[in-house]
């Protein structure tokens, strides 16, 4: 009898992976290559002069990160990977924390909170008698998050206006190294005096990046004006999560300006800079 040939599996493409059920190995590999995708697009549109290579090289990634299912979908599969299932989101982390400081039992008044990167409106609802929530994102997914550009509010209107800022896998997704630093120069302004900042990084930024490390981040944010509360991280692990108490500007921000190499070898390009606001 002839051998019976055994069918060979299908390759799972993107557009398998956008539509059904994603696992989590594959969940971050999407993401991972959505930051690559973004930051060289943010790179070219600041370095667009006109010629045919650069038009051609930006509508090419245009159209990979159209093909992935474009920020819709990042947010998506974003969405998927703070599931209950994977653990949840980082809002849990935050909570326990604030419940550590008695902040609970201060209501009233609420305590006012700007989540930005706010995937879902309603990551704080068991907190909702005591802390009072606006969800902001790039493009909202549901009615009751905000849709706004961080890095484009205003900053009379909303300086000293928040008592925490949540910066939760935001950081790491803004392209461009100084807009990273002037997202946290921003959140010093719009918290008010004694305001807490939460910031939440996957935790390569900080132990795999050539320009940043754990010395680095602490400099840096003491220089902006935050100090360092609380943090929790894992060798290992996925995330690394802080909390800092806003303070006096720092005066040594010139430092931050440019790049400096501070491990060799493997490394990611992960960088925060400071340019003046």
């Amino acid at each position: 009898m002839p051998k019976t040939r055994k069918r060979k599996s299908p390759i799972v493409s993107v557009e398998t992976a956008s539509t059904s059920s994603s696992t989590p190995l594959l969940t971050r590999t999407i993401i991972r290559r959505f930051h690559v995708l973004l930051k060289q697009q943010a790179q070219l549109r600041n370095n667009h002069l006109g010629d045919a290579n650069t038009t051609q090289a930006l509508s090419d990634v245009e159209r990979q990160i159209s093909q992935l299912g474009g920020l819709e979908e990042y947010q998506r599969l974003s969405a998927v990977g703070q599931g209950t299932d994977r653990g949840g989101g980082s809002e849990k982390v935050l909570i326990g924390w604030l419940k550590d400081m008695g902040l609970q039992k201060r209501c009233p008044p609420k305590v006012k909170l700007l989540e930005v990167g706010a995937l879902k409106p309603d990551n704080y609802r068991q907190c909702s008698s005591w802390i009072d929530t606006t969800p902001m994102d790039l493009r909202s997914r549901h009615p009751s998050i905000m849709e706004q550009d961080f890095l484009l509010l205003d900053k009379e209107e909303h300086g000293g206006k928040w008592d925490m800022i949540s910066l939760s896998l935001v950081l790491n997704f803004v392209p461009e190294a100084r807009d990273r630093g002037r997202m946290l120069q921003l959140a010093h302004e719009f918290l008010k005096p004694e305001g807490l900042l939460f910031l939440a990084l996957p935790l390569p930024c900080v132990t795999n990046s050539r320009y940043v490390d754990f010395p680095y981040l602490k400099r840096l944010m003491e220089a902006i004006g935050f100090t360092e509360i609380q943090d929790r991280w894992k060798e290992g692990r996925k995330m690394a999560y802080w909390l800092y108490r806003k303070g006096p500007c720092g005066q040594s921000l010139g430092q931050f300006g440019r790049k400096l190499v501070l491990r060799q070898g493997n490394r990611n390009n992960f960088c925060i800079l400071i340019r003046d606001l």
